[in-house]
């Protein structure tokens, strides 16, 4: 068997295997229907008047950004990617250091996600400026551009040095270098989920530990009920940034702490805060963050091992200007791909998140055994958040990680139902 129909073998056999564990462990029934039926969805209950107006209307601001940032990304690396525009590039910025293939790997993939990263900033700037009037954002324009400098450092630097290893591998092992590469995607996914706290967001946030009170006391107990103890309950200075509410638990072991938003601490009761903290300590009561690395690292296999048989085929390669997986041209192909494949894959992803985020909602209320501190905490949430109440469908499905808050009350009101009828 060729090597480029191997991969294709190995990517469609790691997909059946994604395919299957999504199956298996995504809950696509989390609650049984109660009697009488399901509690209608109703989009602006609970909401002060014209907060679901002025929700929709925010979010019928963002939507256009979002999606000319899509467009213009994926655009950008097109050009590049399927000219031979972005070979040229990839030649041309490592010329001054002697032209080596590790320098035009390196140079040539900061500077391509520098570029698509400057293409969109424009209509990033736009939303910023969106979210800015609406309230949601309070950053000054210099932490603004220090946050996008960071990101886009960081994601330059990580793309280029894994796209360093994938070329040098290609001119290692040509036939087999997709394999090794697949499987170093995987791993890499693991480590990432167990380094992203440690690493990644202190770059971005401040983190101190929640002083001695009854709050913090009474959220390490719901972490030991929950059988999931935690080593701290840290407040992130969130509020240097934008006026949302949140909270959320990260790390593994040692380093699992609950992290709440200091605009949650100043603005929510404490039964809503341990209502939503108890959501948090569902995804961990239940191994969500184990079964998306899963899932991450069988997909990031799958695609490692299909970008090896796309790789080799010639006219592919040739409308790139490169000749081979082990020519550093084929960055700007390789990037391009990668982009489509974050893009189409995204509505599996989120179709799993949401069922995953609705058990995780069940837990909260079983856990808490308070619906009513659940839904004040959903309406407090969509009032300081603007969340659209009642998104397009098809946007819901492409880009909806989440129930929207009105589902979430209903799926409330349901549990509670199902208590009272025993």
């Amino acid at each position: 068997m060729s090597a480029p129909r191997a991969a294709l073998v190995v990517a469609a056999v790691l997909g059946g295997a994604l395919t299957a564990v999504i199956w298996w462990t995504t809950p696509w029934t989390v609650l049984p229907e109660p009697p009488g039926g399901r509690t209608p969805v109703r989009p602006e209950e609970g909401l002060p008047a014209g907060v679901g107006a002025l929700a929709a209307e925010y979010a019928a601001a963002l939507r256009p950004a979002t999606l000319a940032s899509i467009v213009l990304g994926l655009a950008t690396a097109a050009v590049l990617g399927l000219t031979p525009i972005g070979a040229r590039l990839v030649r041309g910025v490592a010329r001054p250091v002697g032209g080596g293939w590790a320098w035009q790997v390196l140079l040539g993939t900061v500077v391509l996600v520098v570029v698509g990263r400057l293409v969109t900033l424009p209509v990033a700037a736009y939303g910023e400026v969106v979210r800015h009037r609406y309230g949601l954002s309070t950053r000054s324009w210099g932490l603004w551009a220090r946050d996008v400098a960071l990101s886009t450092a960081i994601d330059a630097a990580l793309t280029a040095l894994s796209l360093l290893v994938v070329v040098g591998l290609a001119r290692r092992l040509p036939r087999t270098w997709w394999a090794w590469t697949a499987g170093g995607a995987a791993a890499l996914v693991v480590v990432g989920s167990f380094l992203y706290p440690v690493l990644i967001e202190p770059a971005f946030n401040r983190f101190d530990p929640l002083p001695p009170s009854e709050l913090r006391t009474d959220l390490l107990a719901l972490a030991e009920e929950n059988g999931t103890p935690v080593e701290d309950v840290l407040v992130s200075d969130a509020s240097r940034r934008t006026t949302a509410l949140n909270a959320y638990v990260s790390g593994f072991g040692s380093t699992r702490r609950i992290v709440l938003y200091d605009t949650t601490l100043e603005r929510l009761p404490d039964d809503e805060i341990e209502s939503i903290v108890a959501h948090e300590l569902g995804h961990v009561a239940t191994d969500d963050v184990l079964a998306g690395t899963v899932m991450g690292a069988l997909g990031a296999a799958a695609a490692v091992a299909l970008l090896g048989r796309l790789l080799a085929w010639t006219p592919l390669l040739r409308r790139a200007g490169a000749t081979s997986s082990a020519d550093p041209r084929v960055v700007p192909l390789t990037l391009l791909l990668l982009t489509l494949g974050s893009l189409l894959s995204a509505p599996v992803q989120n179709l799993v998140s949401r069922h995953v985020e609705a058990r995780a909602d069940l837990h909260a209320l079983e856990l808490t055994g308070d619906a009513g501190a659940f839904i004040a905490m959903q309406d407090r949430l969509a009032e300081t958040n603007l969340s659209d109440p009642d998104p397009p469908a098809a946007w819901q499905w492409w880009f909806g990680s989440h129930p929207t808050g009105p589902q979430r009350v209903a799926f409330a009101l349901d549990w509670q139902r199902l208590q009272e009828a025993g």
